[in-house]
C-alpha cells in the first residue's frame, strides 16, 4: 500500500532532497505552495502541489490530506533582521500552531518537525537534547521563534499528536542558494570581506534528508534529535571552500570588533534601501558563536550519518552551483 505524506517547505534547501527521496522510495507526496508562487519544482520532484498559507488555519485544514501517514514539517523563516521579527513569527510559531492543529484534526500518522540547533539558544558548553534553553531573553528571534514553535509541537503532543522533532546544525549540499553558498560565490569571486571567528557543527544535506525518512520510521515520540556532524570553525570552512576552487586561502579570522561595527553600519545604510542587510547584529551574534552539539542521540536511533567529510559535503554545493551556472 502506497505511503502518502504531506510537506511544506519542498521548494527549499532540506524540503526538496525530502520529497526526492519519498517519491523515489513510493511515497504519494502532497506538497504546499504559497499561493503566488510557481509550483513547478514540485511538479518536477514528483510531488502533487497544493497552495495554501500557513499560518491560515482553514488553508492547512484543506491542504493536509486525512489519514496521511506522515506530515514533514520543513518551512522555516530563517531571517535574521529585527525588522522582520513579526513575519516570522508569524510563520514559525503561528504557522506550526495552524499545522498541529490541522494535523490533529485530519487524523495523520506522524508529525516529523524540523526545528533547529538554534533552539537552545547560544551556550559555551556542549548542546545536547537536555541542554535547558536560554532563548526566553536571547537577542536572536530565530531562535526564539524556534523554541516557541516547539512548544506548539509539544501542545499537539499533549493532544494525541505523535510528533518527532529534528534539530539540524549547519547544513551543506547541493541546493542551497541562501546559506554557506553565499561563502563559496565570495571566496570564488575574491570578494569575501572576511571570515567571522565563530564556527559549528556541520552536515550533509542529503543525510538530513534520510534523517527526516528515518525519524518517522524510528523516531521516539515526543523525543528531540540533534543532528550534529562534523565540528570545525568557519576558518577552517572557508579554507576547505578556497582549496576545493582553487583560491588563495585566508590566514586568519577578522576580529570581533570589526564584525561588531559592521553590523551596526549597515543596518543604517539598509533603512534607505528598505532591505534585510547583509550584516545585521543579530547575524553578527551568529558569526561571532561558537555552536558544539553532540549528535550521538540521533547516530544511535536514527542511523545519522554524521561523518561525511566537511570537503565532500562543500564539493556537492560547487558541483551543483557549476551545473546550474550560478558559480
Amino acid at each position: 500500500m502506497t505511503r502518502t505524506a504531506f510537506v511544506t517547505g519542498g521548494t527549499g534547501f532540506v524540503g526538496g532532497h525530502v520529497i526526492r527521496m519519498l517519491v523515489d522510495s513510493g511515497w504519494h507526496v502532497t506538497a504546499l505552495h504559497r499561493p503566488q508562487s510557481d509550483p513547478t519544482a514540485l511538479t518536477a520532484l514528483g510531488a502533487h502541489p497544493v497552495a495554501g498559507k500557513l499560518h491560515e488555519l482553514e488553508c492547512m485544514l484543506h491542504a493536509i490530506p486525512k489519514n496521511c501517514d506522515a506530515v514533514f514539517h520543513i518551512a522555516g523563516n530563517t531571517s535574521m533582521w529585527h525588522k522582520k521579527n513579526l513575519e516570522q513569527n508569524r510563520d514559525n510559531v503561528g504557522g506550526t500552531h495552524c499545522m498541529v492543529r490541522a494535523a490533529l484534526h485530519n487524523s495523520v500518522g506522524r508529525f516529523v518537525h524540523t526545528s533547529s540547533i538554534s533552539a537552545w539558544g547560544q551556550h559555551s558548553g556542549v548542546i545536547s537534547e537536555q541542554t535547558r534553553a536560554n532563548t526566553g531573553d536571547a537577542r536572536l528571534n530565530y531562535g526564539r521563534s524556534k523554541f516557541l514553535a516547539e512548544l506548539e509541537v509539544r501542545k499537539g503532543i499533549e493532544h494525541g499528536l505523535d510528533a518527532v522533532i529534528l534539530n539540524p546544525c549547519g547544513i551543506i549540499g547541493a541546493g542551497d542558494t541562501h546559506n554557506w553558498s553565499q561563502m563559496i560565490a565570495l571566496i570564488n569571486q575574491g570578494k569575501l570581506p572576511g571570515v567571522p571567528p565563530g564556527g559549528g557543527n556541520f552536515c550533509d544535506v542529503k543525510e538530513i534528508a534520510r534523517a527526516h525518512i528515518s525519524a518517522y520510521e524510528r523516531g521516539r515520540s515526543g523525543e528531540n534529535y540533534i543532528l550534529a556532524g562534523i565540528e570545525a570553525s568557519f576558518l577552517e570552512l572557508a579554507r576547505t571552500i578556497s582549496y576545493l576552487l582553487d583560491k588563495k586561502a585566508p590566514r586568519k579570522t577578522m576580529p570581533a570588533q570589526l564584525i561588531k561595527l559592521a553590523g551596526k553600519i549597515y543596518p543604517m545604510l539598509a533603512i534607505f534601501s528598505g532591505e534585510e542587510p547583509a550584516i545585521t547584529p543579530e547575524k553578527v551574534a551568529m558569526m561571532t558563536n561558537r555552536v558544539r552539539a553532540d549528535g550521538s542521540k540521533s547516530v544511535l536511533e536514527l542511523g545519522f550519518n554524521d561523518q561525511v567529510p566537511l570537503s565532500d559535503m562543500v564539493s556537492a554545493c560547487i558541483e551543483w552551483m557549476k551545473a546550474t551556472q550560478r558559480l
